[in-house]
Formats: C-alpha cells, sequence, structure tokens
C-alpha cells in the first residue's frame, strides 16, 4: 500500500474525487494519520500533476507532495460501470469526499443519497467555491478567485499603497483544506457516538470569509457598529519586519510583560514615559504611531545586537528566514520535521508531519502515485473478479 497504514486514522478508508489543491491537501493529513486514501481520477488525471517541476511529466513536485501516502484509481466516471464501481466501494468506506460543484457530481449520480442508500454510516464531504445554498453556487472558484471575494486581496491592499495584491501562498484552498479535515473528522467523531454518517459542506468563499473575520470583523461585530470591519494593527502600514542597521528582522512586542522589558533594556528613554505605551488599549489605539516609533528606534543597532537583546528579554523575535533557510533550519533538523527518502520518482525531501501523536504517530507514505497504479487492486480488494476488472478496462471505464 501506498500509505503507511498506522496512525490515529488507521482503519478509516476514505474515497478521495478531490483534484488540484484544497481537497488533496485535507486528504493528505488523513493519509499522513493512517488513513487508506483511494484517490479517484479521470482518464485525464489531476491537473495539478502536471505543473513542474519533475522529472516524470505526469507527477510533478507538488503532486507528489502533497498526495503522498494515497492509492490511484483511474476511472472514466461517465460510464456507468465506473459510477457502479464508486457505490460498490463505498459499502465499506467512511468517507467519501470531493471538490466538485454540487450540479456535477449530482450529474453523474454520485451526490449523497446515491452514496447513503449505499452505505448509511458513511461521511459524505462536499469541498466546493460557494456553498450551495447561495446565488454564487454555480460560480467555478479557485484560490485566486476567493482571496479576490473573501476580503483577502483588498487587506493585503492596504499593505501595499492601495494596490490589490494576491497573498504569496495558496491561502485559500489551504485554509479550505484543513477545515475540510477537522469538519470531516469531526463528523466521524458523532458517527461513532451516534451510529449515523451524514453530509458535509466546506464551501472556500464562506470559510475564507469567517477566516478573515476573526480579527478584522473587529466593531462591526456590534449593532450598530462600534467601528469599521477592519484590525488597525494587522493593516498598518507600520506592521511590517523592522529594518535595523544592516537587515531586517521581526519583532512581536505585544503585551505590558514586553514592552516593560523593551523599555527596561532601552534605559527607560524619555518617549517610553508616552501613556500611549501603558496599556493594551492605548496601544491599539494609536498603533501606528506606536509601531512607527519602534521602527525608528530598531534602525540605530544591528540584527544581532538586536536579537541579542529580545533573547534576554524574552520577547517574541526572529530572523527572517526564506523557504532555502528552512530546508536547513537547525530547529527543524534537530526535530526530525524533513523527511528523505529513496523513492519510485528519485531522491525526495518531504515536510514532516507538524502534529505529534505520542501513542498513535502517523507516518509519510509513498510519494503521489502514478495515474491507475492501484486500480487493479483497489477493485480486487472490493470483491471485483479478474474478469469483472478486465471488463472493465476494455471499456475505458478502469485505467490500470
Amino acid at each position: 500500500m501506498a500509505g503507511c497504514g498506522k496512525g490515529p486514522l488507521a482503519g478509516v478508508k476514505v474515497l478521495d474525487l478531490t483534484s488540484v489543491l484544497m481537497g488533496p491537501y485535507a486528504t493528505q493529513i488523513f493519509a499522513d494519520l493512517g488513513a487508506d486514501v483511494i484517490k479517484i481520477e479521470g482518464p485525464a488525471g489531476d491537473t495539478t500533476r502536471f505543473i513542474p517541476p519533475g522529472p516524470d511529466p505526469s507527477r510533478g513536485a507538488m503532486f507528489l507532495n502533497v498526495n503522498r501516502g494515497k492509492r490511484s484509481l483511474a476511472l472514466d466516471l461517465k460510464q456507468p460501470a465506473a459510477r457502479d464501481a464508486v457505490l460498490r466501494l463505498a459499502q465499506d468506506a467512511d468517507v467519501f469526499i470531493h471538490s466538485m460543484r454540487a450540479q456535477a457530481i449530482a450529474r453523474l449520480g454520485l451526490d449523497y443519497a446515491a452514496l447513503a442508500k449505499a452505505n448509511p454510516r458513511i461521511v459524505y464531504a462536499n469541498l466546493y467555491g460557494f456553498g450551495r445554498d447561495g446565488p454564487y453556487r454555480d460560480y467555478p472558484a479557485y484560490d485566486d478567485i476567493v482571496q479576490a471575494a473573501s476580503g483577502i486581496v483588498d487587506l493585503q491592499a492596504r499593505l501595499s499603497d492601495g494596490v490589490p495584491t494576491y497573498s504569496a501562498n495558496v491561502i485559500a484552498d489551504k485554509v479550505s483544506g484543513l477545515t475540510g479535515a477537522y469538519a470531516v473528522i469531526a463528523a466521524l467523531f458523532a458517527r461513532e457516538r451516534t451510529g449515523q454518517g451524514q453530509e458535509v459542506e466546506v464551501p472556500m468563499f464562506e470559510t475564507m470569509v469567517s477566516f478573515a473575520a476573526v480579527e478584522h470583523l473587529c466593531g462591526s461585530l456590534f449593532d450598530p457598529p462600534q467601528g469599521p470591519p477592519v484590525y488597525p494593527r494587522a493593516t498598518s502600514p507600520a506592521r511590517r519586519p523592522y529594518r535595523t542597521a544592516d537587515g531586517y528582522i521581526g519583532v512581536m512586542i505585544y503585551n505590558d510583560k514586553h514592552w516593560q522589558a523593551f523599555f527596561r533594556e532601552l534605559g527607560n528613554p524619555e518617549w517610553s514615559a508616552d501613556p500611549m505605551f501603558v496599556t493594551m488599549r492605548s496601544r491599539s489605539e494609536n498603533i501606528g504611531t506606536v509601531l512607527a516609533r519602534v521602527a525608528a528606534e530598531l534602525e540605530s543597532r544591528t540584527s544581532a545586537e538586536w536579537m541579542d537583546l529580545f533573547r534576554r528579554a524574552e520577547i517574541p523575535a526572529t530572523p527572517i528566514a526564506s523557504l532555502e533557510d528552512l530546508l536547513h533550519d537547525a530547529h527543524l533538523e534537530q526535530t526530525g520535521f524533513w523527511e528523505e527518502r529513496r523513492t519510485d520518482a528519485g531522491d525526495l525531501r518531504f515536510p514532516g508531519i507538524p502534529t505529534k501523536f505520542y501513542q498513535t504517530p502517523g507516518a509519510i507514505g509513498d510519494p503521489g502515485p502514478a495515474l491507475g497504479a492501484d486500480s487493479e487492486r483497489v477493485l480486487s480488494e472490493a470483491g471485483f473478479s479478474e474478469s469483472e476488472i478486465a471488463a472493465m478496462a476494455a471499456t475505458g471505464a478502469v485505467i490500470r
């Protein structure tokens, strides 16, 4: 098997009809934690397969990583025999998860009603762009679209002189994937309590609006509003890495204890007596001025001098790390975060599982599989005979 078969989700069987990044990231988490994830792809394969770099044009780096630990079953779901195969597989599956729009999955005959008829205990998860009860339900959605629709781009513009920009991270896909993962696991927990499966919906748009509103709803939480929906500290132009005499560092002088320690290390300069620095409320109300004053101070010493001071004062601070730096970061190396492995796709370095389970640890499985690499074995395990599999292969209903 492609996965490790151990971890807190060992024994959980997942039918994964997701593609691109949001859904595959959610099911990567399931696979890392021990679930048997069967990735069901069409004859052309997940489009993410073909994103370079990588020596195999059908398995690029992103695909190899985000689909690690999964098995590939290639089916032409437009053919009735392939649809029937999914329903047969669902009879002993725990989770069915897809990332198609509601109308598209219904046209295939694989909506919740069909899966629940095959297995009433199944947890059926819809991961798509917009909730199906609203007017945006049929709109296509990718990360950039949802960033723009959910307020993320507008918030970014406040830090770039009003010019709309996307986050340099595929944040909508990954936050929604994480939300999908916890939603499915919660539904599995409820099933253990009640014996009942259920349908779950995780729309990217609503997920990201909720995500942005955590801090930014701010005064608009109240009716009537006590201020606009924006958290001033996060959008202040002065909130950025601080320039030092020879570079930049990240610093977060946050609570009263931090500020007192900071001023003490500076010898309690005259400007530290300004009332705006005294409390969390007064600092928040004057956040732009507060951050600008700190920025001016930090230009007076080198990054190393400041880091020594902040470590001594126990104030959160760090040098600015690039992803290249992190490949050889001392902390990540000591904790064993990076996992290097010789695989059929070459020598690979996987980012590790960020969570630790001390009694039921998970493990990283094989890299994302070749298209249809496990079709025959998966169908055989589900009780399909050799002749049935051969007949499906002859019509193109299955690729093996």
